[in-house]
């Protein structure tokens, strides 16, 4: 099997948006001392569950996508590479650094690796979720 090299992107809200959004609040440093909130997502008629990934693997070599449901990455602790692609080409995949929380759009293809030893990432999604895993022939991560 192939490696490819990969180009890291920075999240950023332009550089995401076809795959996703920044779980975030927009204009936080507007004055004020009054706490805020705000609703990043909502879905209806589904519940949802909420996971904690342990990420040990330095190179993947396939991508996985809920075509039902949405799905949070948070990262807790260590550094991740988030790798994405929105239709099965090779050539479609792209890397980010994971470092801001994010939803991944439905039917998404995604895959992380650690950077370090480890890094402990917190996953929102539907209570019941279908996989679909595609190998797009190559090996994606920290070779």
């Amino acid at each position: 099997m192939a490696s490819q090299k990969q180009r890291i992107f920075s999240i950023k809200p332009s550089s995401f948006k076809p795959y996703g959004r920044i779980i975030d609040y927009p204009r936080k440093a507007a004055p004020g001392r009054r706490n805020l909130f705000r609703i990043i997502v909502r879905q209806r008629h589904t519940g949802w569950r909420i996971a904690y990934l342990v990420v040990r693997d330095k190179v993947i070599d396939r991508l996985e996508q809920h075509p039902g449901s949405l799905e949070s990455f948070e990262p807790v602790k260590g550094r991740a590479l988030l790798f994405v692609a929105r239709r099965r080409r090779a050539s479609d995949i792209r890397c980010f650094l994971l470092d801001k929380p994010v939803i991944l759009n439905k039917g998404l293809w995604h895959g992380v690796v650690a950077l370090g030893d480890e890094a402990d990432i917190k996953i929102t999604e539907n209570a019941s979720v279908r996989c679909v895993y595609w190998k797009p022939g190559i090996k994606m991560g920290c070779i």
